[in-house]
């Protein structure tokens, strides 16, 4: 199934015989919290979902936003409507960080049926709501696995076998700003992949041939092993989605950045060079 829907497509499919159930996952790194935008109009029949409490754990020893315990989110993905045969779209402001995240999630647990709004809300024309739904319970049973993930080691390891790419800005692999996290720069090995280069000046995502080049030029070949890493694994499920565009089926190292550079004893690379 195609990643990523228009919003003409989604409004046809909204008015058709199987409407999917839609998550609105509007969020910003470092506030404000997204539910207020969500009051003040959505996509109708959207249901919030809050990232920091619903699709991620509290932060710790494994990063800012480490995996949901399975049972948590399934609990919080049938409360939104979310059921196994029926399609999901998920939307954000734009960027596709947040929704990505979604995505990602309920593609590891076993969905097979989920997309991600291209260009976010700002890309959607049609009548908001201020109302919030009551969906009827879904029945989403979550099981994990689907998708790979990299732990730690693992990515270590993949950044001197394959391609591990690193979806936070350029400056913060470089190591000459460290808005967040403790300790600036990347980990050795890992190549600079910026998730604003996967999208057009409107937010949406280039076409799959100009994806596929953008990565063959950082070393992506058919074969490759792939993984990539972000600040706290949600821009990178952004990377992910667009390296699925292009053909390729990445590994995601969920706990990335913030989780890497807690631990004193891991090598920390700076400068435009992998390391």
């Amino acid at each position: 199934m195609n990643p990523i829907i228009t919003a003409a497509d989604l409004a046809s499919e909204l008015a058709g015989p199987r409407p999917p159930v839609l998550l609105d996952v509007r969020y910003q790194l470092g506030g404000p919290h997204g539910r207020p935008d969500y009051d003040a109009g959505h996509i109708p029949g959207a249901v919030f979902v809050d990232l920091d409490a619903e699709l991620a754990t509290p932060p710790g020893a494994a990063g800012r936003h480490p995996l949901p315990d399975p049972s948590v989110f399934g609990a919080v993905m049938r409360r939104a409507g979310v059921s196994a045969h029926a399609p999901v779209v998920a939307y954000d402001a734009a960027q596709g960080w947040a929704a990505a995240r979604a995505w990602w999630l309920l593609r590891w647990t076993g969905h097979t049926e989920v997309r991600v709004l291209d260009g976010g809300l700002a890309a959607w024309t049609g009548p908001l709501e201020t109302a919030a739904p009551e969906p009827a319970e879904g029945d989403f049973m979550p099981a994990p696995g689907a998708l790979p993930v990299l732990t730690a080691d693992t990515a270590a390891a993949l950044a001197r076998s394959g391609l591990l790419l690193d979806a936070r800005a350029g400056e913060r692999y470089r190591g000459e700003v460290e808005p967040i996290d403790k300790v600036a720069g990347h980990i050795p090995g890992a190549v600079s992949a910026p998730t604003t280069d996967n999208l057009d000046d409107k937010g949406r995502y280039l076409p799959p041939q100009a994806l596929g080049a953008r990565f063959a030029a950082l070393g992506a070949e058919p074969g490759t092993e792939i993984g990539v890493y972000c600040g706290s694994g949600v821009s990178a499920a952004q990377e992910i989605l667009a390296l699925e565009l292009a053909g390729f089926h990445p590994a995601l190292y969920a706990g990335s950045w913030s989780e890497w550079s807690q631990d004193p004893d891991r090598p920390v690379a700076t400068g435009p060079d992998r390391g």
